[in-house]
């Protein structure tokens, strides 16, 4: 959990939908850009963005009018976060798909790639979940606020 205040943080809020993922990657490619995390970096967080959005599009539980949150943060100039929020009060758990299975290693594959992530219910007043990873980055990275002119 966040403790401190961010350097920057970026919030967006997608329909239901499949096509959500992919406009959450052009999203987050731009603020990358901007905030010139490094490729490597943005490339991993583009994956686990993806995925994250896609199993709330899928997995969530929840009515078709619900919207998907996405929070972008850097809580130091070394750490890029990303948070996907749902409706579904239901925390995802992480499994083991055998060769045979066709989905299931999403999971899996933020766990290998961010440098940590989880899940935990909303806030008092709000419904379902929240599932966040983070990123190290090897070198800081520029916020928005550094970009102001004095």
């Amino acid at each position: 959990m966040l403790t401190q205040q961010p350097l920057d943080a970026v919030e967006w809020m997608f329909p239901r939908l499949p096509r959500s993922a992919g406009r959450a990657r052009i999203r987050f490619l731009r603020l990358a850009f901007e905030w010139e995390v490094p490729v490597d970096s943005a490339e991993t967080a583009l994956i686990l963005l993806s995925e994250l959005v896609t199993n709330a599009c899928r997995h969530a539980r929840s009515p078709r009018d619900r919207m998907i949150g996405v929070r972008v943060l850097l809580p130091t100039s070394s750490l890029l976060r990303i948070e996907v929020s749902d409706a579904n009060p239901e925390l995802p758990t992480l499994r083991h798909a055998t060769p045979d299975d066709e989905s299931g290693r999403g999971l899996e594959l933020v766990a290998a790639l961010a440098s940590s992530w989880g899940a935990l219910p909303r806030g008092q007043g709000y419904i379902g979940k929240t599932v966040w990873f983070e990123l190290a980055l090897p070198s800081p990275v520029c916020s928005a606020s550094d970009n102001l002119i004095p």
